[in-house]
């Protein structure tokens, strides 16, 4: 079948105090830690990585400070991750298994096996509704420490010009499926083994090369909330307000993150199969169906 999830993102960091401080109050587990790097788990064990040494055997950054420098994306099989590789002009492999080249825009690009897991998710909470009543004697708590459950997707900004080589390098060589096309600001982008709108986007409306975000899944709406309440009661800020977006329909909360870029809250994303096809936008949708509002807004 092919590319099967994010199996590993990796940064390089000035500060890794600061980082491990924030994926600590994020949630991820962390797995190990020396005077150089530090390494965080999702509950489906995708892995965080963060290096202060600049890892010489990866690409050179694409931007100035924290950065991205790699994303690992897990094959299913032996057969087709050595095909895939032979695609992508993978040109070293590494003693961990991940076989490693670089894209069109200058990221670190590695492929590996998927790691097997088993799959540990918490029952959606019970909502109420008149005609629809499911939780009766039972109140409601916090949700308490939020733990994202994976990496749903990642979203990198790269430069106009070459942005259809750039695309092509994944949906050609990679296979990954073009879900959204927003012809002014960027591609939308599933592998086969995801049922996801998106787990991957390529944004040239920023004009530059750079890291946009990483997306974590979390377990339902209440978890986005007080996910990013915890993470601004911890001192961390808060990049973008809570809101539904119009592509994937996920519910968001954004968190600037001293690695580069920002973090995401997710949940509710739109699961699609094959007949969804390819959507092309002449114009930019809206960025979100929604997002919070107050009086404040409105300096009131």
């Amino acid at each position: 079948m092919g590319i099967q999830r994010i199996e590993s993102v990796t940064y390089t960091v000035d500060d890794l105090d600061t980082n491990v401080r924030f994926f600590t109050d994020f949630g991820l587990t962390p797995v190990s830690r020396d005077e150089t790097r530090a390494v965080f788990e999702t509950r489906i064990k995708q892995t965080l990585i963060l290096d202060t040494t600049g890892r010489p055997d990866l690409p050179p950054p694409v931007e100035d400070g924290p950065t991205l420098r790699e994303i690992v994306w897990g094959v299913d099989t032996p057969a087709e991750l050595e095909r895939l590789a032979g695609r992508a002009g993978a040109d070293r492999q590494t003693p961990d298994g991940v076989l490693h080249t670089v894209d069109r825009t200058g990221f670190g690009v590695g492929l590996t096996l998927a790691s097997s897991y088993e799959s540990e998710h918490d029952a959606p909470r019970k909502s109420n509704k008149s005609g629809y009543i499911v939780r009766v004697n039972e109140a409601l708590d916090s949700v308490g420490q939020v733990r994202p459950i994976r990496m749903c997707h990642v979203a990198l900004n790269i430069p106009k010009e070459g942005r259809e080589e750039a695309v092509a390098f994944y949906t050609g060589l990679l296979e990954f499926i073009p879900t959204d096309v927003v012809k002014p600001m960027g591609v939308f982008m599933r592998v086969e083994g995801d049922a996801d709108q998106h787990n991957f986007l390529l944004c040239h409306r920023p004009d530059s090369a750079g890291v946009n975000h990483v997306s974590y899944e979390v377990n339902g709406f209440d978890d986005v909330i007080e996910g990013g309440n915890h993470m601004i009661e911890r001192g961390w800020q808060e990049a973008r307000k809570l809101g539904r977006h119009t592509v994937g329909s996920n519910v968001f909360r954004f968190v600037h993150a001293p690695c580069g870029g920002r973090v995401e809250l997710a949940a509710d994303m739109d699961r699609i199969d094959g007949s969804y096809g390819t959507r092309v936008h002449e114009t930019t949708p809206p960025h979100h169906i929604w997002t919070l509002r107050t009086n404040r807004d409105r300096g009131e």
